[in-house]
C-alpha cells in the first residue's frame, strides 16, 4: 500500500492515459499527490507508480462522468485537458473525485479552489480559440492554404469544424508551432498529427504581392483619427502579431518549395 502524502501517478500524456489514473485511484484505494505526463520528473521522495493506459478503464470513467455527474461535467474535463494551466491532470483528477460524490452541483462550486481553477483554465482555453477564429492567415504552398500559430493552449481540436466548414473543398494546414502538431484538412478529412520540426518555407512571388494587397487593404480601410493601441491590444494581443500579415515586413523573395514530407501531407511533389 503506496502512503498517499508521497504517491505520484505517471501516465503517458493521453486523454485515455489521465482516465486510467482516475480508475486506478478507485481501484486501488489510493489518492496520489500529483500525476505527471511523460516529461514530469518527480520529487526526490516521491513514490512513482506508472499507469498505463488501457482503453476499457479509460471508456469506463469517461462514460460514467454524465451518469454520475453531468454532461456539462464530461464536456468541461474533455476541454480542461487541452489546456496549458499548471498540475491540469491533478485539477481533472480531484474535480471528477468530487463530481463523484455530489453530482452535478459541482458545476457551481466556485467557491473550491480546484473547481474554480478548472473553469478558469477552460475559459482561457475557449477564448483563445475564439480569437484565432479570425486571427489566422493562411498563405499559399503548392496550391494549398498554410498557416503557423503559436497557442498557449492546445486549440487545434476547437478549429477543426470551423476552418473545415469556412474551406470545405480546400486543402490546408494550420501547424501549431507549440505543441508541436498540425490540423490537416484534405479531400473532406480532418486529421490532427505530430509534427516535430517545421518551419514556413519563403513565399514565392505570387504570394508576396497577395500579402502586399492585403496590407494596403488593412491600411486603406484604417481610420486615422479613430487609432487606438491600448484598445486594439484588448482584442489583438501583441503575441498573435508575429503570425498575422497585416504586420509583416515587405517582403522580396524568391520561391522556395516545401520540404519533401510536409509537401506530401498537402498533396504537393517531394
Amino acid at each position: 500500500m503506496f502512503d498517499g502524502a508521497t504517491l505520484v501517478y505517471k501516465y503517458d500524456g493521453s486523454f485515455e492515459g489521465l482516465m486510467c489514473c482516475v480508475f486506478a485511484s478507485y481501484e486501488h484505494k489510493e489518492i496520489p499527490l500529483d500525476i505527471l505526463p511523460p516529461e514530469g520528473q518527480p520529487g526526490l521522495f516521491d513514490i512513482l507508480k506508472t499507469i498505463e493506459t488501457d482503453h476499457q478503464k479509460a471508456q469506463r470513467v469517461y462514460d460514467s462522468i454524465p451518469i454520475r455527474i453531468s454532461l456539462e461535467a464530461q464536456e468541461l474535463v474533455k476541454l480542461g485537458f487541452l489546456t496549458c494551466t499548471p498540475q491540469k491532470e491533478r485539477l481533472i483528477f480531484l474535480f471528477l473525485r468530487l463530481g463523484y460524490k455530489v453530482g452535478g452541483k459541482v458545476m457551481g462550486m466556485l467557491t473550491d479552489d480546484n473547481v474554480h481553477a478548472l473553469q478558469k483554465a477552460v475559459r482561457n482555453l475557449t477564448c483563445e480559440s475564439h480569437r484565432y477564429k479570425g486571427f489566422v492567415r493562411f498563405s499559399i504552398y503548392n496550391e494549398a492554404l498554410v498557416a503557423m500559430i503559436e497557442p498557449e493552449n492546445f486549440v487545434l481540436p476547437l478549429l477543426a469544424y470551423h476552418f473545415s466548414n469556412r474551406y470545405p473543398n480546400e486543402v490546408f494546414m494550420i501547424f501549431d508551432k507549440t505543441h508541436k502538431a498540425a490540423l490537416i484538412h484534405q479531400a473532406g478529412r480532418v486529421e490532427i498529427l505530430d509534427i516535430e520540426d517545421w518551419e514556413l518555407p519563403e513565399p514565392d512571388e505570387e504570394e508576396v504581392e497577395y500579402r502586399r494587397l492585403w496590407q494596403q487593404f488593412y491600411k486603406t480601410i484604417a481610420i486615422e483619427s479613430r487609432d487606438n493601441p491600448r484598445c486594439r491590444m484588448n482584442f489583438m494581443p501583441k503575441r498573435f502579431w508575429k503570425h498575422l500579415t497585416e504586420f509583416y515586413p515587405e517582403q522580396k523573395v524568391k520561391a522556395h518549395p516545401i520540404p519533401g514530407e510536409q509537401a506530401r501531407l498537402l498533396g504537393g511533389s517531394s
